[in-house]
């Protein structure tokens, strides 16, 4: 289970493992496509992987979970993608799916953790087991502060997997990573996420993707810049144009005014460790049409893992109310997590 950013130095996790004469049966990959290239939510069809001729299962759209005939002659499965530590980045829901396939088989699953450039917090609220969907499968929080080897971890152990069946899990830990170091993402995990002021801005920014404020999907700063045509301080602008990544993106060829926000993330917003409402409060107030400022409220829901964010956003809740609604959900998880950290704080002495 593979994409473009599962490296190994320089050369990529396949061909390391064929070189050292290991059978490889076929590969699996995520959302984007096993190059990494596709659009945010675009079919990616099953093919043939033109260097190593293996076959490539696509474990996306109406086919999420491995069949019996993908881990036909499957001896063991290994899971190596680099995950952003966002609840609706599906890189977890598809870890989930391949869990589960793997423990109603009885195929042992060896994850190879990464670190995650939003580890050491947590925040937004915890998931409401009624909103599970594929952005959002569990109840934890929008920020779950955990590698994605202690995530599958705690799937496993929670018997959070349907019918609550068992995987047999086993997770290669990191060498030398602390919670609180900082770590720089070495490739782009996904076209729209192209660099570490994008990742570290999206659990902000895209609570905006079912509104009318576009995220610069279809321009080179995607999750670092906001607006859309109607906003009325002209002060900033971009004219979202298909790009890799977004073929149609939303305003295609029309000029959005708002702001740029990538100057602000490496330095006060990774140091504040928070989810930042403010920009998505200061939209909605400023777009007058309230109810009609969601363009897909059930995707909103979604993506919040619940419908109190938006009903708070429509009845004038201030942000310090919402952010309190969400304490309680968080304390409750800190000590689940708590149970299946791998990773210390380094000693800063």
């Amino acid at each position: 289970m593979v994409n473009h950013t599962s490296m190994v130095g320089k050369m990529h996790l396949v061909d390391t493992l064929l070189q050292l004469d290991v059978n490889i049966i076929r590969l699996f990959s995520p959302e984007h496509g096993f190059r990494g290239e596709a659009d945010a939510g675009e079919k990616v069809s099953d093919n043939i992987d033109s260097k190593t001729q293996l076959p490539v299962i696509s474990l996306y759209g109406n086919h999420k979970k491995p069949t019996t005939e993908d881990l036909k002659d499957v001896d063991i499965v290994l899971f190596d993608l680099q995950d952003v530590g966002v609840r609706f980045y599906t890189y977890i829901s598809t870890l989930s799916y391949v869990m589960e396939a793997c423990a109603e088989r009885g195929i042992p699953l060896i994850v190879l953790d990464r670190p995650n450039p939003h580890m050491n917090y947590l925040d937004g609220p915890v998931l409401d087991p009624k909103i599970s969907s594929f952005v959002g499968l569990h109840p934890v929080p929008v920020v779950y502060g955990m590698t994605i080897g202690e995530y599958a971890t705690m799937v496993n152990e929670e018997s959070w997997l349907k019918n609550e069946v068992k995987c047999e899990l086993n997770i290669i830990p990191c060498k030398n990573l602390y919670r609180n170091s900082y770590y720089k993402i070495p490739i782009s995990p996904s076209p729209n996420l192209p660099n570490m002021k994008s990742i570290l801005l999206y659990p902000s920014l895209c609570f905006f993707e079912p509104t009318v404020v576009s995220v610069g999907r279809g321009t080179d700063h995607q999750f670092q810049q906001i607006g859309y045509p109607d906003y009325k301080n002209h002060g900033y602008s971009f004219t979202p144009m298909p790009n890799r990544g977004a073929k149609d993106p939303k305003y295609n060829g029309k000029m959005c005014y708002g702001e740029y926000l990538g100057d602000q993330t490496l330095g006060a917003l990774n140091d504040a460790h928070q989810l930042n409402l403010n920009w998505l409060y200061q939209y909605y107030q400023n777009s007058e049409l309230h109810e009609q400022f969601f363009t897909n409220p059930e995707f909103f829901d979604k993506l919040a893992g619940t419908d109190e964010l938006r009903k708070q956003l429509l009845d004038g809740k201030s942000i310090d109310e919402i952010k309190r609604s969400w304490r309680a959900g968080l304390e409750n998880f800190k000590p689940l997590r708590f149970k299946y950290l791998m990773y210390q704080i380094e000693d800063e002495e």
